[in-house]
């Protein structure tokens, strides 16, 4: 069974793609001709989120944000390699992700994700997309800071995917790190060096881990890890 190809997912999934197109279209041009550069653009993003995560997060309340369909074609093909039962997603922002990786879920027999966002419109949005897709019994969503909404009541974490506020994917990650059963597979998107040491501690076997960068959708900083133990 392949929910990506035909039916109700697909239907959802192709809507909703062509909605964040249009979304954030203008503020990714704005961002760009603003910054000039990609590395200005990271340098300032990083800025940004240390002097004031909230804020920044509420200046992006209306935009998706999302992962590319092909990235999301990735996590499902992630969520069912690896078999997971239960997934976290820190960064749900409008549910695109979650709509993938819950998909896999559900073909490969049932399980959990739990998705966690600072914004409550963005978590009412994300929830009608779900059921919309028809995936609702997979997914639940938390709303506030992932540092608080991810503390506890997680079980035994099969996959991650770090999508939100890129300065704390560390962070979040080793607070994680006590439900990550080996062979976990943890995947970030804008998982740029610039940011929170991230890159570095992933890539240090001796943290327990194996890990490289994503050679699609070029930019974005993308990076696949593995827990080894």
């Amino acid at each position: 069974m392949d929910s990506l190809s035909t039916g109700l997912v697909a239907d959802v999934l192709d809507r909703l793609h062509q909605e964040a197109e249009i979304a954030d279209a203008p503020l990714m041009q704005a961002l760009v001709d603003e910054a000039g550069s990609r590395e200005e653009l990271i340098s300032q993003a990083i800025a940004a989120e240390s002097r004031n995560l909230n804020a920044v997060y509420q200046n992006y309340a209306n935009n998706f944000l999302s992962v590319s369909p092909r990235f999301g074609r990735f996590l499902y093909m992630c969520a069912r390699a690896c078999k997971a039962n239960r997934i976290v997603e820190f960064g749900s922002s409008m549910g695109i992700s979650a709509i993938y990786m819950a998909a896999a879920l559900r073909d490969t027999g049932g399980g959990r994700l739990i998705g966690t966002d600072l914004e409550p419109g963005k978590i009412e949005r994300a929830s009608a997309n779900v059921a919309a897709a028809g995936l609702s019994d997979f997914v639940e969503f938390r709303l506030g800071d992932a540092r608080e909404t991810l503390a506890s009541g997680l079980g035994e974490i099969d996959m991650v995917m770090l999508d939100g506020a890129f300065t704390l994917y560390l962070p979040i990650l080793q607070l994680l790190e006590p439900q990550l059963k080996p062979g976990a597979l943890i995947v970030g998107e804008n998982a740029f060096e610039e940011a929170s040491g991230y890159l570095d501690y992933v890539r240090d076997p001796g943290n327990g881990y194996l890990s490289l960068s994503l050679p699609f959708d070029p930019g974005r900083g993308n990076e696949l890890t593995i827990k080894t133990r």
